[in-house]
């Protein structure tokens, strides 16, 4: 039971005060006595930990505390086993002791040594909060060596508790007054915590509060130059970083603060015919990052413009300092690139505080919301759902949809997309269903899609499976299986929608097709004859046919027949499909044959994509504002922003508000003789 109150009271002997705003060294002691019996059993604890084991003399001085606990020897006994406990690094045991120590007898002549080491065994155990708490109001009541180790473990204790401002204060504290190799220690530990979340408010206060006298304001002041680079505030950071230079140019800041004021410098700096690229050349990227720069490289070719490019490896981190490398040091006048949504966003950030133009080719979601310098060239997934839908609604006419997506960000972001495409035209979406990503077979998904998965749930089929079942009430259960099987496959399938939106890589539609087949869905309608083949096989005349959509993963390299693989693996059932992509290398733009052509002098049968084909648009884009001879970043900006109708391999493209290139895409149809662009009409709703 005294352990329990010892701990509940712990936290009031912690404080400051006690409950009746009482300092608790001028409370009452408890009455101790002073017992012949005690000192003899405590002299004896005392020769048994001389002669006998450590452990044996541990136990012997806590059995005279508890044999006499309210004795000047008892006392005794009890702050010694807290110290050798404390000694022994067995802190849980040194905080017990102790702690009971104060609060049978907070006017005990080792009291405050008592709290002190309880507080350095809080600390130890990791116990901030506590720590704090007790070596709080102790710190000024002690002096020497034992105020030095409590300002000091009172300093880790704060910044452990989150109290990074306390923490700062103290630290400042420690090293005032502080000389030669205690000093060296103080400044070391106040590196740490300044290193550490210190609030740049406290750290702002701590330092304008600061005398330059001080041996910690070469610290502060440095530390505030590097929040003012990070805040990108070139006033401030100037004048503070001349400030640090001339009022201690000795100091150990002063040099990595010359290097900041001479790297800030050669921000205005730049080189007109200088263009950067921050690119992933090595890592699980690196062939992507090499298709992006070979087609740099291609648009680029013939001026006299500079492309510097840096190799991210695939890291943001990385990514973001080549950024401010090639703005501060390269002097590049616009950089392009990333490539993957993590590095763009935080090479955005980097590029938005310099103001250098960064042109991305990310499909990082708001990426371009970042800031007035931030474009996009490549072609989003809003714009290619938006492009399937205009069509399918504007000129095809239908009205209902189903979706059939990967169960990855790619397939929810593109089925999203292509949902609020719909619904924004007034169309429905009548079934969604979900695959895992490296699923093979789609037997299931195709049986949910039009109802014939969950067949409990349908009348007709209890009214098939009463047919079947008829005259076999004395049969064997393999006839019961087959009349069940018959009944199931009699059921007509559900098919509300006139199109399938299937957002994944060819290679999966070409398995997908199929399934859908054998659930009586029709997808090749433009074929004649295979309709008048289905009519005949199943003696229905008014079939409902479905069209299948998907984006530009669909597109497929040449197989060994030289038809796109997607129809060689799939066949006829994936004929009559539709997809989009922001590339077509067939296409009868001048543009886009002029880029074919100088590709293939140059890399021949080397797949051309699209993230090719929008990185030549990119450089070419670049290129066409470079020829204005801007001077300034700012003016190379203005221009982006202003680029209407320039004609590129991937189409017309201008810039909208928000910074995004904006192009009509392509609509590609898959038909028995490859894949054909279909011929642009106007919307018609």
């Amino acid at each position: 039971m005294r352990s329990v109150v010892a701990s509940v009271c712990l936290v009031l002997l912690a404080c400051p005060k006690s409950v009746r705003g009482q300092d608790p060294a001028s409370s009452p002691a408890r009455a101790v006595e002073k017992s012949p019996a005690a000192d003899e059993a405590l002299a004896k604890a005392i020769n048994q930990l001389d002669s006998g084991t450590r452990a044996d003399g541990v136990a012997a001085l806590v059995d005279v505390h508890k044999r006499f606990p309210n004795t000047v020897a008892g006392q005794d006994a009890l702050y010694r086993a807290g110290v050798l406990a404390f000694d022994d690094g067995d802190f849980q045991a040194a905080r017990q002791r102790f702690n009971q120590l104060v609060f049978e007898n907070p006017l005990h002549d080792k009291a405050k040594d008592a709290r002190l080491k309880s507080g350095l065994a809080a600390l130890e155990l990791k116990q901030h909060r506590d720590a704090y708490q007790t070596l709080q109001p102790l710190v000024d009541s002690l002096s020497g060596d034992d105020r030095r180790l409590a300002e000091d473990a009172l300093a880790q204790a704060a910044a452990a508790n989150q109290q990074y401002g306390e923490a700062l204060k103290l630290g400042l504290k420690a090293v005032d007054g502080a000389q030669g190799p205690e000093l060296t220690q103080a400044l070391g530990r106040l590196e740490d915590v300044v290193e550490t979340k210190t609030p740049f408010i406290a750290l702002a206060e701590a330092w304008h509060d600061l005398p330059t006298s001080n041996p910690a304001w070469p610290l502060l002041t440095f530390k505030m130059a590097r929040v003012y680079f990070h805040l990108r505030d070139w006033p401030r950071l100037d004048e503070t970083l001349k400030k640090l230079l001339a009022t201690a140019p000795d100091s150990p800041y002063a040099a990595e603060g010359k290097a900041l004021q001479q790297r800030v410098a050669r921000r205005a700096q730049v080189k007109p015919k200088a263009v950067g690229a921050v690119l992933p050349l090595t890592g699980k990227l690196k062939p992507v990052g090499e298709a992006v720069q070979r087609s740099l490289t291609l648009a680029l070719k013939g001026s006299d413009l500079e492309l510097v490019v840096k190799d991210s490896q695939g890291d943001p981190s990385l990514a973001a300092k080549h950024v401010e490398t090639l703005a501060l040091e390269e002097g590049v006048m616009a950089v392009i690139g990333p490539l993957s949504p993590d590095e763009t966003k935080r090479a955005a950030l980097v590029a938005e505080e310099l103001q250098v133009p960064l042109i991305t080719l990310s499909k990082a979601e708001d990426v371009t919301k970042v800031g007035p310098h931030i474009f996009r060239t490549m072609v989003t997934s809003e714009q290619q759902a938006a492009a399937l839908v205009d069509y399918t609604m504007g000129t095809l006419g239908y009205k209902s949809f189903a979706v059939l997506y990967p169960n990855i960000n790619f397939g929810a972001e593109m089925s999203n997309a292509f949902w609020d495409a719909v619904e924004k035209r007034g169309g429905q979406i009548r079934g969604a269903e979900t695959y895992e990503h490296d699923q093979t077979t789609f037997t299931t998904e195709a049986k949910k899609l039009v109802g014939r998965y969950f067949l409990e749930d349908r009348y007709d089929y209890y009214e098939k499976l009463k047919d079947f079942r008829e005259g076999l009430d004395n049969a064997d259960d393999r006839k019961r299986r087959h009349a069940l099987e018959k009944a199931r496959d009699a059921v007509d399938p559900i098919i509300d929608f006139e199109a399938l939106f299937i957002p994944d890589l060819w290679t999966k539609v070409a398995l997908v097709a199929p399934a859908l087949a054998v659930e009586e869905v029709v997808t090749n309608a433009c074929d004649r004859k295979d309709i008048e083949r289905i009519q005949k096989t199943t003696g229905k005349q008014k079939l409902k046919t479905v069209t299948l959509l998907g984006p530009s993963t669909w597109s497929s390299p040449k197989g060994a027949s030289g038809d796109p693989q997607l129809i060689e693996r799939g066949g006829k059932y994936v004929l009559c499909s539709i997809f989009v992509d922001g590339f077509y290398e067939n296409s009868d733009r001048p543009q886009t044959k002029a880029y074919v052509q100088a590709f293939r002098e140059l890399h021949r049968d080397a797949q051309l994509t699209l993230v090719d084909a929008v990185a030549y648009d990119t450089g070419g884009l670049v290129r066409a504002v470079m020829d204005r001879q801007p001077k300034t970043r700012a003016q190379v900006r203005e221009a982006l922003a202003g680029t209407k109708a320039y004609e590129g391999a991937t189409g017309t493209i201008s810039f909208d508000e928000q910074r995004e290139a904006q192009r009509p895409l392509f609509l590609l149809n898959v038909t028995p003789r490859g894949v054909r662009e279909i011929e642009r009409k106007p919307p018609q709703g």
